[in-house]
């Protein structure tokens, strides 16, 4: 039976001869470890056939998810942060700021555009954890105030897609004005009556949470999404208690009232689209007995 055996030593491949199976072909759950091809997860959105499980992913798939046939205005492209501060940690903010650039091909950590979904016109800003972990700066501020100032003069309603660290600290106070400038344009918003959706996605934490993420009309979530202010270490060495199990996930934070409802990635559309269709309906005014409006008259 040798002929499965190796007779002779040394034998050697060279390496244009050797047969590999190419990188990025397949993916692995990282929840419940099922592996399929790329391209099954990208039809299927992004998540896990087996277990629901949703993939962090950014701006480029939102969009592509989102407007009818990925299609869209993009608004302040060019955008992208100064250094008011002269900060320096391991290198230069301004040569981070570049060498992310260059690594992600973004200008920073949020992308703003107008499109339809459905056939009905919306305004999305959606944030991108690869660019310093999302972290809230004044160019995210900035396009996220000219995103709601383009819905209010159009009329179109707003979506949110948050997804951060939180604030940026290389701005440190230039950073957390945004929280302020935003809400109070998300204030204007409400004024002129014009929807606001926030869609908070996995992880929503720090100053986000605190301003406009919370802000919402309507605050939606993705299964499973880590949302919160502080991270659990931090409120457990606070309160001195241990934390409930599921604490933070979007599960939890909408038994506990802070979310209206979870939607799965793959009803998303429809289910903006439907909601959308909804506000826009003129409400009907209902019939008045014509004895009550003379009393109401008098």
């Amino acid at each position: 039976m040798s002929w499965f055996r190796r007779v002779e030593k040394g034998i050697v491949t060279p390496t244009e001869q050797k047969k590999e199976t190419p990188d990025g072909l397949w993916h692995k759950c990282p929840e419940c470890k099922t592996v399929i091809s790329k391209a099954e997860h990208r039809q299927n959105l992004y998540t896990c056939p087996s277990c629901d499980f949703h993939d962090r992913v950014n701006s480029h798939e939102y969009f592509e998810i989102l407007f009818d046939d990925n299609e869209f205005q993009e608004l302040d492209e060019n955008l992208s942060s100064s250094d008011p501060l002269s900060f320096v940690d391991t290198k230069p903010y301004p040569d981070r700021i570049v060498a992310t650039q260059r690594k992600t091909n973004l200008k920073d950590a949020v992308r703003t555009a107008h499109g339809k979904a459905n056939g009905v016109d919306l305004v999305v800003a959606c944030m991108d954890f690869n660019f310093i972990g999302g972290s809230m700066g004044s160019v995210v501020g900035e396009k996220i105030s000219r995103a709601i100032d383009y819905s209010r003069k159009h009329k179109i309603p707003f979506l949110m897609i948050s997804k951060s660290g939180g604030a940026r600290m290389m701005e440190a106070g230039y950073s957390l004005m945004q929280m302020a400038k935003t809400s109070a344009k998300l204030a204007l918003l409400s004024e002129e009556k014009v929807p606001y959706i926030s869609l908070l996605t996995d992880p929503t934490t720090g100053g986000v949470t605190a301003s406009f993420a919370m802000l919402g009309d309507f605050n939606i979530s993705e299964p499973g999404a880590l949302i919160g202010f502080a991270g659990p270490r931090v409120i457990k060495e606070t309160i001195g208690k241990d934390l409930p199990k599921g604490f933070q996930s979007a599960e939890f934070v909408l038994e506990h009232g802070f979310l209206d409802f979870i939607v799965h990635r793959k009803e998303l559309k429809q289910r903006l689209a439907d909601l959308l269709t909804m506000l826009a309906e003129p409400q009907a005014t209902p019939a008045v007995e014509p004895a009550v409006a003379k009393a109401v008259a008098k």
